[in-house]
């Protein structure tokens, strides 16, 4: 059964701060650790370009979005918007879509989508059969909330996922990080399709969707 709320809520990000900058030829010292599981509004690794060289920095995932408590008028803490619609790149992306500087690569071993009924959806895991570690297109801005912040971009999901959801992840292939990450925006929204299905792996799992976060 899909769940159509249109974001992806959790990834994982399994190899470690090394073989990440080796993969993605960075400096390799860092004083931080990669978190395994990465959900909306924690720490996340991403890799982008500062002074024209490659760094990974771990920054919170997703952009502050603030509302109104309809009750008292007073502001509620904010909510993270941790998609970036493929559709909306040229609008309320526009400021950090079309600066290069604010594009990053986000490295993943898998994203989890919640598959079942309401109460009862366990987590079936996507991976990309053919990259040992995925990058994912992302975007990314200072925030006085959180500090450094990223978010994914979302395309629409390819036929043969969409039983299980109707977006995916903007998936890039490894000859595609450096455009990501230099390119002006007309060469970069070329890379902003959608990755082939049979090169993706499906692993249905009997984990809950919601269960505690470590």
């Amino acid at each position: 059964m899909r769940h159509d709320r249109g974001v992806c809520n959790l990834y994982t990000n399994k190899s470690t701060v090394q073989e990440m900058a080796n993969l993605f030829r960075t400096p390799a010292t860092y004083g931080f650790n990669a978190p395994a599981d990465v959900y909306p509004q924690y720490p996340g690794i991403v890799v982008r370009e500062d002074q024209g060289q490659r760094i990974l920095q771990q920054m919170t995932w997703g952009f502050p979005r603030h509302s109104t408590n309809k009750r008292t008028g007073k502001p509620n803490k904010p909510t993270a918007t941790n998609n970036a619609r493929d559709d909306k790149l040229w609008t309320i992306w526009r400021q950090w879509f079309t600066d290069p500087a604010q594009r990053c690569l986000i490295p993943f071993t898998s994203f989890a989508e919640a598959e079942g009924e309401p109460g009862k959806m366990t987590r079936t895991w996507i991976s990309v059969a053919d990259q040992p570690l995925g990058a994912w297109a992302g975007l990314w801005r200072p925030t006085d909330e959180w500090g450094d912040a990223y978010t994914g971009v979302m395309v629409d999901a390819t036929k043969e996922l969409w039983d299980i959801h109707d977006r995916m992840p903007v998936i890039l292939h490894p000859d595609a990080h450096d455009a990501w990450l230099r390119a002006d925006a007309k060469e970069a929204i070329a890379l902003v399709t959608q990755y082939p299905a049979d090169r993706l792996t499906v692993e249905r799992s009997s984990e809950p969707w919601f269960k505690k976060r470590s």
